[in-house]
């Protein structure tokens, strides 16, 4: 998988930038928060049109959801609470990124068929999220799957760089429900005990 190699790869390296962020006095919590405004006003450029500004946007909103785990790191503030204030911020960031699309399309009148696409992504990514975190209350891995949070981070980014959200949308959509039927999969082959002999 991409995004966990590229996660695993980034966690080691973002050291540096936890530390020299961690001196400004904020919080990993807070940052998380201020993370969430970023995405807001990424939305809010989206919703009005500039889609290529939006794009790179996107990319700096992504990176910056990196950085209170790296300030969580280096302060040794990890704990139960941020990691679920972190997933659940990273949810309402994602959402509201595809909110300034829809209002996107409905000024300019795109149709039924990108808002229905931008609905499908949107539960896609909840399913995605949903998937994960029921497959690692048993005790099974959860980050599995083809369209993971940076796989769907810089598809979206590209798409709108581009100015083709459609596109981006249409391979969002699939994408993201192929990946919950690879965690369902996942789940059904690794979450039954293996019996043997009778």
């Amino acid at each position: 998988m991409v995004s966990t190699r590229f996660a695993d790869k980034a966690r080691s390296r973002l050291g540096f930038i936890g530390k020299f962020v961690a001196r400004t006095g904020l919080t990993p919590n807070r940052l998380t928060a201020i993370g969430l405004l970023l995405n807001v006003f990424v939305a809010a450029v989206i919703a009005s049109g500039n889609l290529i500004l939006g794009g790179f946007l996107v990319v700096a909103g992504g990176l910056f959801d990196v950085v209170d785990g790296a300030v969580a790191r280096e302060t040794q503030r990890t704990s139960r609470f941020g990691g679920f204030f972190d997933a659940t911020i990273d949810r309402y960031s994602e959402a509201v990124i595809f909110a300034g699309l829809l209002v996107h399309f409905t000024r300019t009148g795109a149709g039924s068929d990108a808002i229905l696409l931008t609905y499908a992504v949107i539960v896609g990514s909840l399913m995605i999220s949903y998937t994960r975190a029921r497959a690692e209350t048993i005790g099974l891995r959860g980050d599995v799957g083809i369209a993971q949070r940076f796989e769907r981070v810089a598809i979206l980014a590209l798409a709108l760089a581009f100015n083709q959200p459609v596109w981006g949308l249409w391979i969002l959509a699939i994408l993201s429900h192929v990946t919950v039927l690879q965690r369902i999969w996942h789940v059904w082959k690794h979450g039954e005990p293996t019996t043997h002999g009778k």
